[in-house]
């Protein structure tokens, strides 16, 4: 039951943001369609390059081309459309961009391709390193700092988010940094991001999966806003346990209920995690769509909001986690029959 007390509270900041004395708001999210090229199950996730690809939008015609003179690129054309859309949405219903960013390659990233998944998940990743190199709560990789510094000079011909957010986790902290600092923002959306524990990635056994303290996240980001009650010590992450992903799913649709009730901005960037965005895009009903290290994917949001009187509101989650089975000593195969540790002696 420790984890049901701890992943409870957890939520509370979430669920108190859409919740009132027995009146509680559901929002429902749809994707829109026909922007990206990601939106499309043709679209090849594993050779798709989103700085080649311009980000994935797709030269078309707008309704609201015609409100605009000269020549506009593209992502003017979206953004004149995305207002019309906003302008003409009902009083309950609004239209946001999400960006939403992996962090580069980490040094656990690098780790289990050195010593292949089995060994990975069934020994090495327990561990907070090798004498060597240290992965917990995993810092970026020279590779991963040049994906991030790569990105930043794409943004720069993009449309800026409004609002910034970031997973705790360091490398998803140092990347929202390198990619965003320096670049040229409007006065009245600097990059401030706002740190939150539920964007963090799926809470596994792994030791990469375990935050730093607050108080070292915050000598090394002094500027980023830590969300009201963010604990000094990880509230959630214990050795051995794994988070299923349907609960990850609940956690995944609380905070981002929690963003959309609080924050009413059009363009909004998340940096996270290939498994939490995977979880992000569930919620969000979108296809699936894998994101290689320092990768991003835009996704246009129609959010319905409606009240709900003695029901509806975020869920909460009951239960206990499994516990992640390991092995003693690293597994001699990299097969990917034995990614579940089921080949330990």
């Amino acid at each position: 039951m420790w984890c049901s007390n701890l992943i409870t509270s957890i939520f509370a900041a979430a669920a108190a943001a859409v919740e009132g004395y027995g009146i509680k708001t559901h929002i429902n999210y749809e994707v829109v369609t026909g922007i990206f090229k990601q939106d499309d199950p043709a679209t090849n996730a594993s050779s798709f390059n989103f700085t080649a690809e311009n980000f994935g939008l797709i030269e078309r015609k707008y309704p609201s081309d015609w409100s605009l003179f000269r020549r506009p690129t593209s992502w003017q054309r979206l953004n004149r459309y995305i207002e019309t859309l906003n302008l003409k949405a009902k009083h309950n219903e609004r239209y946001t961009l999400l960006f939403l960013g992996r962090h580069g390659e980490g040094y656990h990233n690098t780790a289990e391709t050195y010593y292949g998944t089995p060994a990975w998940n069934c020994y090495w990743a327990e561990q907070d390193g090798n004498g060597t190199v240290t992965w917990a709560d995993a810092h970026l990789t020279p590779k991963g700092i040049a994906q991030a510094q790569h990105a930043n000079k794409f943004w720069s011909t993009l449309l800026a988010p409004q609002t910034y957010y970031t997973s705790p986790l360091h490398r998803c902290l140092d990347t929202a940094r390198l990619t965003f600092a320096g670049l040229p923002l409007p006065s009245t959306s600097p990059f401030v991001p706002t740190v939150k524990e539920s964007f963090r990635e799926g809470i596994s056994a792994h030791t990469c999966d375990r935050r730093s303290t607050r108080s070292s996240l915050r000598a090394a980001f002094p500027a980023y806003r830590f969300e009201r009650g963010f604990a000094e010590r990880d509230p959630v992450w214990t050795a051995l346990h794994a988070e299923p992903a349907a609960v990850q799913d609940v956690r995944s649709r609380a905070v981002l209920d929690d963003v959309f009730g609080s924050d009413r901005s059009t363009y909004i960037s998340v940096t996270a995690h290939s498994g939490e965005i995977a979880s992000l895009l569930r919620v969000l009903g979108h296809g699936v769509f894998g994101l290689a290290t320092g990768a991003a994917l835009p996704v246009l949001v129609k959010a319905s909001t409606r009240t709900v009187v003695g029901g509806g509101g975020s869920a909460t989650r009951t239960g206990s986690w499994p516990v992640q089975k390991t092995c003693g000593v690293p597994p001699g195969v990299r097969d990917s029959s034995c990614n579940d540790c089921s080949c330990c002696a």
